[in-house]
């Protein structure tokens, strides 16, 4: 519905909530519209107000836990969908809507109990089958997982989202892989600004036009798990015009092995030895003997490649780990890393994430751990004031942290990288060298929660989420 025909509508509502200040169907109504008319804050309040009234409105639960969403609130969005499906079980939308937020919770089974459920309900929604579909992509389960990929995309490959702008938006063609792996664009992609119109590569048709765009972001990230998805985006930016943030050509770059091989000339950067190795070899009498004779020793790293946040990786500290470790991993082949010794001088681990944006560095994170596997979320942070002041200095003055020996190194990989949006996640060794763990487009930029102890994140955090921002539209 264009923007004036909206305003009409809602004009229309508030006139006939004058005569009959309580109907529940004009409340929700109003709400609605002044959602889709990007008036997020009127409309938070108005469907708090509705549901004061009547708290078990599943409508109005479940598009609030959506706005929530979009405004970075997960907690209060899963406590509403979680509502929305305690008081209306039958209702699909609950249930996929909560097990979204669970599944980036990284509470796989849960998630999956209401995948089922909703499919159960509404067999033929495509939103479940895929969200579905990733979900069994992360737990192994190929199979299962390309079955649901095939019913939620074939067919719905193009996916148009609301704009709520009020002036001509800025019109964002977005190319996504089915099969997860891409760029987390929604803290940066603002409705009020974009009108975005998602495009997932694989299943869309190569005779259909393209919808209409002023700039393509190609966020397929992951080369690793999106090889046959950035085989189908290269087709599809050929055949537009208009300006492109991320050829899929350099992102098919930036895989494990691939970065392993073209990045260990650069002073300043140590990158460990990558190697991709058949499970059979590797499960077989002869594993071990295979590692050795390309060059591994114990302890060594084990991942399945394509995932992320710890998932599907493994530390093995001796050859009578091996095989219990290969049979937990999933995937035909499996990649072994050599491992570098990221400890500090105080035995802890530190993991550091630069954003790389229009060829610009954005501090973005400093994980702090007692354990190797590092991410953000799983670090000590919280509750350690000591990690988080160490933080907040790197994010006030990254150059004196890093020293020039890493900022040359720093410069050197984006500038080899070549890409518009990028992420590195790195630490320091003992001499000031970057140590690398991985340099890809597939990095989200999370704000952190409303939590005061997080404040002083929040202006390096919107900083990289305006350049983002400041990219898509310059190009535009």
């Amino acid at each position: 519905m264009p923007r004036k025909k909206r305003e009409a509508a809602l004009a229309a509502t508030e006139a006939g909530l004058a005569n009959a200040p309580g109907d529940a169907t004009l409340l929700f109504e109003r709400a609605a519209l002044l959602d889709r008319l990007g008036r997020a804050e009127e409309a938070q309040v108005a469907y708090l107000d509705l549901l004061r009234a009547l708290p078990i409105h599943a409508d109005a639960l479940i598009n609030l836990g959506s706005l929530l969403r979009r405004r970075g609130y997960r907690r209060a969005a899963r406590l509403l969908y979680a509502e929305a499906v305690r008081q209306h079980p039958t209702r699909p939308a609950g249930h996929v809507n909560l097990a979204h937020l669970l599944h980036e919770a990284g509470e796989l089974l849960a998630a999956r109990r209401h995948y089922e459920t909703a499919l159960a309900l509404s067999p033929a929604l495509v939103e479940a089958h895929q969200g579905l579909a990733n979900l069994l992509d992360d737990l192994g389960e190929d199979g299962a997982a390309r079955f649901h990929r095939e019913q939620g995309w074939r067919g719905h490959a193009v996916v148009a989202r609301p704009y709520r702008g009020i002036g001509p938006p800025v019109r964002v063609l977005l190319v996504i892989s089915a099969a997860g792996g891409n760029i987390p664009t929604a803290s940066f992609l603002d409705d009020t600004i974009f009108e975005m119109t998602a495009l997932a590569a694989e299943f869309f048709e190569p005779d259909r036009a393209l919808p209409p765009h002023d700039v393509i972001l190609h966020a397929i990230g992951d080369a690793d798990r999106c090889r046959p998805a950035l085989a189908a985006a290269e087709r599809i930016v050929r055949a537009s015009s208009a300006p492109l943030i991320n050829p899929p050509a350099q992102v098919a770059a930036t895989g494990r092995l691939e970065t392993a091989a073209s990045l260990g000339d650069i002073a300043g950067l140590r990158v460990p030895s990558t190697a991709r190795i058949p499970r059979a070899e590797l499960a077989g009498p002869d594993g071990e003997a295979g590692l050795r004779a390309r060059g591994f020793a114990f302890p060594l790293l084990l991942r399945a490649p394509g995932f992320h946040t710890g998932r599907h990786f493994l530390r093995i500290e001796t050859p009578s780990e091996l095989a219990p470790a290969v049979a937990a991993l999933t995937g035909e082949a499996l990649l072994a890393i050599r491992l570098l010794d990221a400890r500090g001088a105080d035995g802890l681990f530190r993991k550091y994430r630069v954003m790389m944006i229009d060829g610009q560095f954005h501090p973005l994170h400093l994980a702090i751990s007692r354990h190797w596997k590092v991410h953000y979320f799983t670090a000590e942070m919280a509750g350690n004031a000591a990690f988080r002041a160490e933080e907040a200095r790197f994010l006030a003055d990254m150059r004196a942290v890093f020293g020039p020996l890493a900022m040359a190194a720093l410069t050197a990989l984006r500038d080899r990288l070549g890409l518009d949006y990028a992420g590195v996640d790195f630490t320091l060794g003992p001499g000031g060298e970057v140590l690398l763990f991985e340099a890809n487009a597939a990095m989200a930029i999370v704000p952190p929660d409303a939590d005061p102890r997080w404040d002083y994140r929040r202006p390096a955090i919107e900083r990289a989420l305006a350049a983002a921002r400041r990219m898509l539209t310059g190009r535009a």
